[in-house]
């Protein structure tokens, strides 16, 4: 049954599973019942990457319409009836609480890979227009809710997509010039933009004040700019080998906010230190040049864009999160992958790197 599976991926998601396992016996100890859900949680998530597995890539293709369709549906009925809670609607009661918007972490890389297959060897500009109205149509709806890490997080996935499918250098330059110069003039007049009587109007308040709070997070050291304080020192004392399993003081003593979840980069960190930290980077790059090279040996324009995408957007996943912790972007709920605590989020992964694992075995089916 494994004689068709990519071993190195295998080997390369072992490894961050063995790492999520050690950190959140750590993070977790005195957290309930933490290490044992994140266990039950990972072996949910390697059940589903199997089962995935099975299925040949021409199986992902039907799949593709359905499941962004019902994505969408279910997003509207959430903006419509939705459940909040802290100022966002972002569930809905189908029997079972739900979150749509994860739907669509995998249902936009398939729906955009489907889309440009079927258009292969007559793409048009236009049909790079369809694909990005397709695209904005559920990152919109997740935005309403609002959910800034998730839509970001599909709003990458697709734009992945788009990007390997051929998009015109002539069109990505211009929007990332802008979008550096737009940087660029919050970091510069940061000062005056965060101000209380400014009004951003494309962000909630919520968002301003996370971009504002990175941008200085000690103008308000015990509340808004306490996690990436706390996040920083604790990585800045784990030194070049870390302080030792379970002998992390910022996450023990309860300094860490969030230390099972979105910060447990933090508790890391702080226990095995920059050796720690790179052996954690160099698996996540191991995993991400494996699925760009399964992506360049795919059999079809639909595998190569999904395999891709779906690379891409699990490295993001690390990238941002990583990056939030040690303050160089702005704090959005955006887990770790295999490290963080996180049901959902562990489905989603399986899902996703099943359908990798199965272009991969798709290949080398083909190859015997």
């Amino acid at each position: 049954m494994l004689s068709n599976f990519d071993i190195p991926l295998l080997l390369g998601l072992a490894v961050l599973a063995t790492l999520g396992m050690v950190t959140m016996y750590s993070a977790g100890f005195d957290h309930g019942s933490r290490f044992v859900d994140h266990g039950r949680n990972m072996l949910l998530a390697a059940l589903i990457l199997f089962t995935v597995a099975q299925l040949p890539p021409q199986r992902l293709v039907q799949l593709a319409v359905p499941l962004y369709t019902v994505g969408v549906v279910l997003l509207v009925a959430t903006a419509l009836f939705g459940i909040t809670k802290k100022g966002s609607t972002r569930w809905l009661n189908v029997g079972i609480v739900i979150q749509p918007s994860e739907i669509l972490k995998i249902a936009m890389p398939l729906m955009l890979a489907w889309w440009f297959q079927k258009r292969e060897g007559q793409l048009r500009p236009l049909d790079f227009g369809v694909a990005g109205a397709l695209l904005l149509i559920p990152v919109g709806l997740v935005m309403k809710q609002p959910d800034l890490g998730t839509s970001l997080l599909i709003l990458s996935g697709g734009l992945y997509v788009i990007f390997f499918a051929g998009l015109s250098w002539r069109i990505i330059l211009p929007v990332v010039t802008l979008g550096a110069a737009g940087i660029g003039l919050i970091v510069i007049m940061g000062d005056r933009l965060c101000e209380p009587d400014v009004d951003w109007r494309v962000l909630h308040d919520y968002q301003k004040h996370r971009v504002c709070t990175l941008l200085d997070p000690t103008k308000d050291p015990l509340g808004k700019g306490f996690h990436i304080i706390q996040g920083m020192i604790a990585i800045g004392s784990g030194g070049l080998s870390g302080k030792g399993f379970m002998q992390g003081t910022q996450t023990h003593l309860e300094f860490i906010p969030e230390r099972t979840t979105d910060f447990i980069f933090a508790a890391y960190s702080e226990e095995f230190g920059l050796a720690g930290v790179l052996t954690l980077i160099a698996t996540f790059t191991f995993v991400l040049m494996r699925g760009l090279m399964i992506a360049a040996e795919a059999p079809s324009v639909f595998s190569r864009l999904l395999a891709g995408s779906l690379t891409l957007s699990f490295f993001t996943y690390a990238m941002v999160n990583m990056g939030m912790v040690s303050g160089i972007l702005p704090v959005v709920g955006i887990p770790l992958p295999f490290i963080s605590y996180g049901g959902t989020a562990m489905v989603t992964l399986g899902l996703a790197l099943g359908m990798l694992m199965s272009i991969a075995r798709s290949r080398r089916i083909m190859q015997t």
